[in-house]
């Protein structure tokens, strides 16, 4: 079976000269995608709200997850505070990526730095249903450390 799954993107005007969302090698499950904004530096602790220049169609059905980037990570600390974020199908506003810097030392920032991937997912929605008890399973109530992973 041949399909693929089209996601519709709009550069905004300030996205001008800067690459589209791209994977970086065929394996790769996310398109990384960069910062839009005039070069900035995040400090110690300092979050902030990061433009992309970029508008996602995504199909219903479907989500785009936000992740952080690894090398961030590791080397100066930048990460994203609520990852993974949810871009869902339904917003059309421009792709924005909260950023934190969890390290000891500020972090420059340049226009068209690769700061975030995007990892599309199919979502299945669900109806919720209110019971008075739940059907019972071999865990039950085990909560953190229950099935002895880790602890």
């Amino acid at each position: 079976m041949n399909w693929r799954v089209i996601v519709q993107i709009r550069r905004l005007p300030h996205h001008d000269g800067l690459p589209l969302p791209t994977r970086q090698t065929a394996g790769a499950a996310g398109y990384d995608i960069c910062s839009a904004e005039p070069e900035f530096t995040i400090g110690p602790h300092e979050r902030r709200l990061v433009r992309t220049g970029l508008a996602l169609a995504i199909p219903a059905g479907y989500e785009a997850q936000v992740r952080p980037r690894s090398g961030l990570a590791v080397k100066h600390g930048l990460t994203l505070p609520n990852s993974p974020a949810t871009i869902d199908s339904d917003y059309r506003g421009e792709l924005m990526i909260p950023m934190i810097n969890l390290g000891a030392e500020p972090v420059v920032v340049t226009r068209g730095m690769r700061i975030a991937q995007l990892v599309f997912q199919r979502v299945e929605a669900v109806e919720l249903q209110e019971v008075a008890e739940l059907p019972p399973s071999e865990r039950g109530e085990g909560g953190f450390g229950s099935t002895g992973a880790g602890g």
